[in-house]
């Protein structure tokens, strides 16, 4: 973080260790390991079966999670979804915070809270106690959902932002297929709390490093800007404050008349906070383009969310897969870097614009949908995989233009909220009810088969949805008084924050 000096000016220092592509790697690592955890507790190894009883009375026990805990079908899909309610209640108050505190540094916070719930998964002892952990790590992985991709935009050469979005994003399959990998290894030939103690280990060194690395800043959050202002505000506020005190008692405080004072300002800081959050909800649920985004994104999520968690299961039903881990872990891996790679690339080669966009997300999503459509309506194994495979590939096309929409629809202040909001609307709507809902519709219709296919089905809205978007009208307003310094920061957008040592200094220095 950039500090500030007695005189309230900027310092000019800025990291020097890193780079916008370390920036990069750094997030994508971060990125991937966070879907690990999502694919390991979704994996057969770590998730396990039910124990099962034969009419002559003799009983299997169970495997993994299912199994020690007993749990149905419902409290399994309820398990795989609970660290969402963590997630959805904490984005937006990380969204918040970015305004008072360096993005950066509550990235490092939350990264600590999401190491030791996963460690607490390890130690759970029934249904209650992980999933109370799992919504813990959902709090933690919320800093930096909301965060992470305003960093990638800030840093990303012009040309070149929905590819650098494609990247980070790839991610999110690679990482459910190398969980879906590892849980099962470990889960399978070791126990299944070692998956969750391995993957605290592999989180720990960049815990350490969010807290030791002199933190970045943020476009529309930077020291001259927001974080400024708001100091200068509440310094201000304060001396006020303390001024009127004095003058009125003579210059003696009591105890009771400080307290008072001190709990006035923060009740108006904290209206002022509110009142402040409102007046940017309202300008997001008005931006159309925006909306229509998080809309398709939701459907789509819907159905992505109930593939990650059901898919080994539904593939081992119907097909009889014995190691559906792997397998399914290998097809999300190669098609999800392979799509999610490509529908960035493409994007920057069309011209990264919002309505070029919303033609990408559509016709991918079209087109993925009726190939994994048709995949499950074939009995041999191996038409299935070739077509599903191929599939998922144009599916997972959408995650770098998605983000990327959501990003330029706004304004730079917004990213953080405008982020944090479509992450609590694409769980809320999205993944979070579809593992529980698809576990009642399999335990009513028993049919692994029938269910994959109306899941599926929902991809088909998502495509129509993302289609009017292309007819939108897609101007950003950077002209509103109250966001002149994000007008400013935003000209500049081909030049790397972390390059910006000369700006900042020219910034500092014109200020009167």
């Amino acid at each position: 973080m950039a500090e500030m000096d007695a005189a309230g000016a900027p310092a000019t220092d800025t990291p020097s260790w890193f780079t916008p592509k370390r920036l990069l790697a750094i997030f994508c690592v971060i990125n991937l390991l966070n879907y690990i955890d999502r694919g390991a507790i979704a994996s057969n190894g770590v998730n396990g079966s039910q124990g099962t009883c034969t009419a002559s009375g003799i009983c299997t026990s169970g495997t993994g999670i299912q199994g020690e805990f007993s749990l149905s079908n419902f409290e399994d899909g309820v398990l795989s979804s609970s660290f969402m309610v963590g997630l959805l209640v904490s984005c937006p108050i990380f969204a918040t915070l970015a305004e008072r505190i360096n993005p950066f540094r509550l990235i490092g916070v939350g990264l600590s809270v999401w190491t030791f719930a996963v460690i607490g998964c390890a130690a759970s002892f029934n249904f209650w106690s992980i999933s109370i952990c799992r919504m813990l790590v959902g709090v933690g992985e919320a800093s930096f959902v909301s965060l992470a991709a305003p960093f990638i935009d800030d840093n990303a050469p012009a040309s070149q932002k929905s590819a650098w979005l494609g990247i980070f994003y790839m991610c999110i399959p690679s990482g459910y297929a190398i969980g879906y990998i590892f849980g099962g290894l470990v889960g399978g030939n070791y126990n299944w709390r070692i998956a969750f103690v391995g993957e605290a280990i592999l989180m720990l060194p960049f815990v350490i490093l969010g807290f030791v690395i002199k933190p970045l800043q943020l476009k529309g959050f930077s020291p001259s800007g927001s974080y400024g202002k708001l100091r200068s505000v509440d310094l201000v506020a304060s001396e006020v404050q303390e001024t009127e005190a004095s003058n009125g008692n003579g210059g003696a405080f009591s105890i009771a008349e400080d307290s008072s004072v001190k709990s006035s300002s923060f009740a108006t800081n904290g209206r002022n906070q509110l009142s402040k959050f409102g007046k940017e909800m309202k300008e997001l649920l008005v931006n159309k383009v925006y909306v229509i985004n998080v809309l398709g994104y939701m459907a789509y999520n819907f159905v992505l969310g109930a593939y990650s968690y059901w898919g080994p299961k539904a593939g081992y039903s119907i097909y009889h897969l014995s190691n559906a881990d792997l397998v399914f872990g290998g097809i999300t891996v190669v098609s999800g870097i392979l799509g999610t790679l490509g529908g960035g690339y493409v994007l920057d080669f069309m011209s990264n614009t919002i309505s070029n966009g919303f033609k990408l997300l559509s016709v991918t999503t079209f087109v993925g949908a009726i190939l994994c459509f048709s995949a499950f309506c074939f009995e041999n194994v191996y038409i299935y995989l070739a077509l599903f495979s191929i599939g998922e590939l144009f599916v997972f096309a959408i995650q770098g233009p998605v983000n990327y929409i959501n990003l330029e629809a706004v304004k730079p202040s917004l990213r953080p909220l405008s982020m944090a909001m479509s992450t609590v609307a694409i769980h809320i709507f999205g993944d979070v009810p579809s593992s529980p809902l698809v576990g009642v519709l399999q335990d009513h219709v028993n049919n692994w088969r029938v269910t994959s296919l109306i899941l599926t089905a929902i991809l088909f809205p998502a495509a129509l949805i993302w289609f009017v978007g292309v007819f939108l009208p897609s101007v950003k307003s950077l002209d509103d008084d109250d966001h002149h310094e994000d007008s400013t920061t935003n000209q500049s957008s081909t030049t790397p924050l972390l390059e910006e040592k000369l700006i900042n200094i020219t910034e500092s220095s014109s200020e009167p």
